[in-house]
């Protein structure tokens, strides 16, 4: 969604306010895609505090189905964006995340939206906090069953003598 900031601009005013609507349904990265579930329409502010500075404020949150780190089992996770940006356009050169914020007269909210939600990326996310992930051999989900895999781990600085043993059978 683009914002047109001709009249803040111009000088014809000095705050504007737009309801935004998040158009995207997928988030995409280089980490992967993450379907958008729920995304909430809000009003997204726009005052000059300068004479090519602004200053951008809004607050929504988005809910994104993210993998469990350890299961793999998609997990619903909002993601609360506070937004809270100054905007400079004569030091826009300087910042590569900003270059495409506000092309020509216009400010790409959506652009803005994507940035915010890199920024408050959970570290980790889990489905439960006793998940038990999946095994490592054969690749089972812990959470609904067992598996019969040997699960014993050796310390790799006996291997020697464990192919002495091996070798003597």
């Amino acid at each position: 969604m683009l914002i047109n900031l001709s009249k803040l601009l111009s000088g014809d005013q000095e705050t504007i306010t737009e309801q935004v609507t998040l158009e995207m349904e997928a988030f995409v990265s280089s980490i992967g895609t993450f379907p958008v579930v729920e995304k909430r329409s809000f009003p997204l502010k726009v005052s000059k505090i300068g004479a090519d500075k602004f200053l951008i404020e809004g607050e929504t949150a988005v809910t994104l189905d993210i993998p469990c780190d350890r299961c793999l089992t998609p997990v619903k996770v909002e993601i609360p964006l506070n937004i809270s940006r100054e905007y400079d356009k004569n030091t826009v050169e300087e910042e590569a995340e900003d270059e495409n914020l506000i092309v020509g007269y216009n400010l790409d909210a959506e652009q803005l939206i994507y940035c915010e939600i890199l920024v408050n990326w959970p570290m980790k996310t889990l489905c439960t906090e006793a998940c038990k992930g999946i095994c490592k051999k054969c690749g089972a989900n812990l959470n609904h069953s067992s598996c019969t895999c040997d699960t014993v781990e050796l310390d790799p600085r006996m291997a020697k003598i464990r192919d002495i043993f091996n070798n003597a059978k």
